[in-house]
């Protein structure tokens, strides 16, 4: 009878023995390993590199525009309120005057019909 290391060894080289299937795997190239991969690898980069300093550029001219739009904005919000506060002063300065006038116009009156008063007391 084999002792149990003897199978052991007996299936292992079977095991190593057997057939293996190859198949075909597609090598993958490594970065650059030749002139032309490493040429189009470099116009890539290039590539990248204008799109994101066009990308930068893009945000710059917005940022400028935002701020002149900002700076449009807060010139009319002022120009509005000052004119605003130059029509609140007009109206508040024509109803004083009115008012003034209204004041003056009711003295003169009193005072006209404190002579005719006196006038016809004296008759």
């Amino acid at each position: 009878m084999a002792s149990l290391s003897a199978i052991a060894l007996s299936l292992r080289n079977k095991a190593l023995i057997t057939p293996r299937v190859l198949s075909s795997v597609p090598t993958r190239l490594i970065h650059g390993s030749t002139m032309k991969e490493a040429s189009v690898c470099d116009k890539a980069t290039e590539a990248q590199q204008k799109v994101a300093k066009k990308a930068d550029e893009g945000a710059q001219t917005i940022s400028e525009a935002a701020g002149n739009l900002k700076d449009k904005a807060k010139n009319t919000a002022e120009e509005a309120w000052d004119k605003v506060k130059d029509t609140t002063e007009k109206i508040k300065d024509t109803v004083t005057g009115k008012t003034e006038e209204t004041k003056e116009s009711i003295k003169a009156k009193a005072k006209t019909v404190e002579k005719s008063m006196n006038t016809k007391n004296l008759k």
